[in-house]
C-alpha cells in the first residue's frame, strides 16, 4: 500500500465511525473528546475498473478483491487524533497530532455538517461548519508558517559566503513535507515573490506557507451527516460559497455506510461499497425497513453514502493518482493466475517509475515496456495513463 490517507476532524463528528465504515475495523466510537487517542491504521480501498475482462480473463488479486468487474485496491487509512484549536501550539495532543498528520499523503477532513457539535466537539445546535473547515486550515497554516519561519531564520543567519539559494534552504527545512528545492522555487515564483526573502513582508510569508501546505497536504472535506435536514441546508450554502472553491467536498453519511456494510455481512442486504443502491435480501422488522428506506433516500440523492467517494476523491482527484496493471503482451499466465496486481502511482509516472515501484532490480535492468492493449512498445520515459496494462521488459527479475 503506497498511499496513506489521513482522517482528521474535531472530536465527536463521526470520524471514528467513518474510519470503521471504510475499514470495517472496530475502534471506539463515542460522542466525547478524544475517543481516539493513538492513531488507528486500517486498510481501506479505492475502486478501479478491472482490466481483466478486456482480455477475456478473470483476475486473481494478490491483495484487495474484485467484485463484478470492480477492483478494490488497498490504501492505508490513518485515523489521526487530537485536532483541537491551538494544536500547533501543543494544545490537545499537539505535536503528536502534527507528527501523525505529516506521515500521510492527503487528508480527508470529516466535518459535522449538521451543526450539532461546537468547535470543541461538544453538543450544540446551529453551529456553522465553516468554522470547523477554517480552523483546520488555520491550524495547518500556522504549523507550516512556523517551520517556514525557522528556515528563513537559518537563511538570514547563515555563514557569510554561503551560496545556498533560498529555495534550497527552505526545501531542506521543510523536507518533512515532501517538497523539493525545484518545487519550492516554483511555489515562490508562482506567488509573485522574488528569490530574495528580505523583500517579503509578513503577509507574503503567510501566503507562501499556505500555498506550500495546499500543495503538500491536499484535502477533501467529507460533509458528514448529510442525511439530516440541517446538514443538507449547510451543504447547499457552503458548497456555493466562493471562499471554499479551493476545496473538494463530498456529501457523506458514515453511519449509513457502516449500517449497510453490517447488514451486508449479516445477509440482510446486498451492498457493495460505493454503490448508489442496495437490495434487501433478508428478513427485516418494520423499524429496520424504515431505517433502510431512509438510507436509500440518502444514497439515491447523493450517489452513495460518500465514504467510498471521499477516499477516491483524495486519491484520484486531489492526489491525481493513476492505477496501472502489470500485464503480459502474449497473454501467458502462470499457475498463480493473471492480473494479480494493480498499483497506484503518482500522476506523470513513467514506465521506468512503474518498474522501480515494483522492484529496484526490474527498474535497473529495464529495457522498455509494452502496452498490452495495443502491443506497442513504449519507452522508459513514456507517461503512463490510468488503467494502463504494461508488460515490463527487463534484463533482471525481482529478487525473491
Amino acid at each position: 500500500m503506497s498511499y496513506r490517507i489521513g482522517l482528521v476532524g474535531k472530536p465527536s463528528v463521526g470520524k471514528s465511525t467513518f474510519f470503521n465504515a471504510a475499514t470495517m475495523n472496530d475502534v471506539p466510537e463515542g460522542a466525547y473528546p478524544f475517543t481516539t487517542i493513538d492513531p488507528s491504521v486500517g486498510e481501506a480501498y479505492v475502486r478501479v475498473e478491472c482490466a481483466a475482462p478486456e482480455f477475456d480473463e478473470t483476475c486473481t488479486p494478490n491483495v484487495g478483491v474484485c467484485r463484478d468487474g470492480t477492483r478494490f485496491v488497498p490504501i492505508e487509512l490513518v485515523d489521526v487524533a487530537g485536532l483541537v484549536p491551538g494544536a500547533h501550539e501543543g494544545r490537545g495532543l499537539g505535536n503528536q497530532f502534527l507528527t501523525d498528520l505529516n506521515e500521510t499523503d492527503a487528508l480527508v477532513h470529516v466535518v459535522d455538517f449538521s451543526g450539532k457539535t461546537d468547535i470543541e466537539g461538544e453538543r450544540t445546535e446551529g453551529h456553522d461548519p465553516r468554522e470547523d473547515i477554517d480552523f483546520l486550515e488555520e491550524e495547518l497554516d500556522a504549523w507550516y508558517l512556523d517551520v517556514l519561519s525557522k528556515g528563513l531564520e537559518k537563511y538570514e543567519t547563515r555563514y557569510q559566503g554561503s551560496e545556498a539559494a533560498i529555495e534550497e534552504e527552505l526545501a531542506e527545512q521543510m523536507s518533512a513535507f515532501g517538497i523539493s528545492k525545484d518545487e519550492m522555487k516554483r511555489v515562490i515564483l508562482a506567488q509573485g515573490l522574488e528569490l530574495e526573502p528580505e523583500t517579503w513582508d509578513g503577509e507574503d510569508r503567510e501566503e507562501l506557507a499556505r500555498e506550500i501546505r495546499k500543495r503538500t497536504k491536499p484535502m477533501v472535506v467529507a460533509a458528514n451527516k448529510t442525511d439530516t435536514p440541517e446538514a443538507r441546508e449547510n451543504w447547499a450554502e457552503i458548497t456555493s460559497d466562493p471562499d471554499y472553491d479551493h476545496l473538494s467536498f463530498v456529501p457523506a453519511s458514515a453511519h449509513a455506510e457502516k449500517a449497510l456494510k453490517n447488514a451486508d455481512e449479516a445477509g440482510v442486504v446486498d451492498y457493495t461499497a460505493g454503490d448508489d443502491d442496495f437490495a434487501i435480501v433478508g428478513d427485516v422488522s418494520d423499524e429496520q425497513a424504515a431505517g433502510l428506506d431512509a438510507i436509500r433516500d440518502h444514497v439515491t440523492e447523493y450517489g452513495g453514502t460518500g465514504v467510498q467517494a471521499a477516499l477516491e476523491a483524495a486519491v484520484f482527484d486531489v492526489l491525481g493518482c493513476i492505477a496501472v496493471f502489470p500485464g503480459s503482451a502474449n497473454g501467458s499466465k502462470d499457475e498463480k493466475g493473471v492480473f494479480r496486481d494493480c498499483f497506484l502511482l503518482p500522476e506523470g509516472a513513467t514506465t521506468e517509475d512503474f518498474a522501480y515501484h515494483i522492484h529496484s532490480d526490474i527498474g535497473e535492468g529495464l529495457l522498455h515496456g509494452t502496452d498490452c492493449r495495443s502491443g506497442r512498445q513504449v519507452g522508459t520515459d513514456h507517461d503512463l495513463s490510468h488503467r494502463d496494462v504494461i508488460e515490463l521488459i527487463s534484463t533482471k527479475q525481482a529478487a525473491p
